[in-house]
């Protein structure tokens, strides 16, 4: 496992150097066919790290958002988001980062969550996780009233999930904000948020932020409760609110 973690902080690293040279530059956003944006910055650095991966770990299987399936029946698999928060990263907002996780048998074992210009890695293996080699835990919650609430974009949730079950959530906690993507789970993370949702999530978007809440002692699931990794949705919150969340979502 530390030699993963080593490998993967070294992805970060690597993938990260090309991010930062494109950020705030100029350079043509194109749209992909679900109508959502990609950058050079997007492809370059998932290029770099398959070609790592596949030199290092030839066995092992790749699942990227840009670049598909490699070797997919592998024990082993690496899911790739090289920028996690693509629409910030063209309006030159930092909250954006690259989410790195290493699949066995379905279930992720490791996932790093790397904010290139902010210069913040936590990486998580269900167990413990770390903010720049430090520890970090999510903070204790109980009561709603008491807890701030992420959103990446509360618009889609009347696309995906009941809008009258996350307007009740929104009346019930302290504070909300749209401080999302794959930031708002490094905030649930590292102690300063209660509460992070998003109602439409692909593969390379939720399988990293697994290990990194569970290793932080949050809870992690699908909207409806279930394994994220079987789902398309993500809730996570500190373990005192989630059964609650989850009720209150659904109604």
């Amino acid at each position: 496992m530390s030699e993963f973690k080593k490998f993967c902080s070294m992805l970060a690293d690597e993938s990260g150097k090309i991010i930062k040279q494109y950020y705030r530059t100029d350079y043509r956003v194109e749209i992909k066919s679900d109508e959502t944006p990609v950058t050079i910055a997007d492809k370059k650095s998932e290029e770099l790290m398959r070609n790592l991966i596949m030199k290092e770990f030839p066995d092992h299987g790749i699942l990227g958002e840009e670049f598909g399936e490699y070797n997919p029946s592998s024990e082993y698999r690496w899911i790739l988001d090289p920028i996690d928060g693509t629409k910030s990263f063209i309006s030159g907002v930092p909250l954006f980062g690259t989410l790195i996780a290493l699949i066995h048998n379905n279930e992720p074992i490791i996932g790093l969550i790397n904010h290139p210009v902010l210069g913040e890695c936590l990486i998580g293996d269900n167990n413990t996780t770390e903010l720049n080699n430090v520890k970090v835990t999510v903070r204790k919650c109980n009561d709603l009233s008491s807890a701030l609430l992420l959103a990446s974009d509360h618009l889609m949730v009347e696309k995906y999930r009941s809008k009258s079950g996350f307007d009740n959530l929104l009346s019930r906690v302290k504070l909300y904000r749209t401080w999302g993507d794959c930031y708002g789970y490094s905030l649930l993370a590292s102690g300063f948020a209660d509460i992070m949702i998003d109602p439409i999530m692909s593969k390379w978007d939720l399988a990293a932020l697994i290990p990194v809440v569970k290793g932080a002692g949050g809870t992690i699931t699908d909207y409806y409760g279930n394994n994220p990794m079987d789902g398309n949705s993500i809730v996570a919150s500190c373990p005192k609110l989630h059964e609650q969340v989850l009720e209150i979502l659904n109604q």
